[in-house]
């Protein structure tokens, strides 16, 4: 029994040490595809305005006071300058590779002008003046909770309780 459980260790000692080889030629081959794509320069350089998010820093907006929107808004769209980070490598609209070192100007990204969050800024005005004493702006901007403070008998309408009188809004003491 015990002559028969040598050659079984030698071979799986033998197995081992090929599994072991094998894996270190893998991994110098490894190796060597990676320090080749290296220098033969890997991937081409991304168009600026494609860097992903913490590859650049946009500058905030400038807002005119007047009109509490980003100046030179067009079509709902204002565009903001955008800094590629420092050592990044990207083209440019004109195609032209650049390595920015973070202070220039890579691209310029758009913005929605108007912060109304997909409601349309005209209807939600036009509801405001006109329903507004319905709470027709609120309710339709989102906010439902806000829309009941309608009361339109309110001014008119005073209701006893004990010694307290509502009525108008508020408690009125008698």
């Amino acid at each position: 029994m015990m002559v028969a459980a040598r050659p079984r260790r030698r071979l799986l000692l033998l197995r081992r040490r090929q599994a072991a080889a094998a894996a270190q030629l893998l991994g110098i081959l490894w190796l060597a595809c990676v320090a080749a794509e290296g220098v033969a320069g890997g991937e081409p350089p991304l168009k600026c305005d494609e860097l992903r998010l913490g590859q650049y820093i946009c500058e905030d907006p400038r807002i005119d006071n007047i009109t509490q929107e980003p100046l030179n808004c067009t079509n709902h769209t204002a565009y903001v300058p955008c800094h590629p980070a420092p050592n990044i490598t990207c083209k440019d609209h004109s195609g032209n590779e650049n390595n920015f070192t973070g202070k220039e100007v890579g691209f310029y990204k758009p913005i929605a002008c108007r912060n109304v969050n997909g409601y349309s800024y005209k209807v939600a005005v036009a509801l405001s003046l006109f329903l507004g004493w319905l709470g027709a702006d609120r309710f339709y901007l989102g906010y439902p909770a806000l829309e009941t403070s309608f009361k339109p008998l309110a001014f008119t309408e005073r209701k006893t309780y004990g010694k307290h009188v509502m009525g108008s809004h508020c408690l009125l003491r008698t």
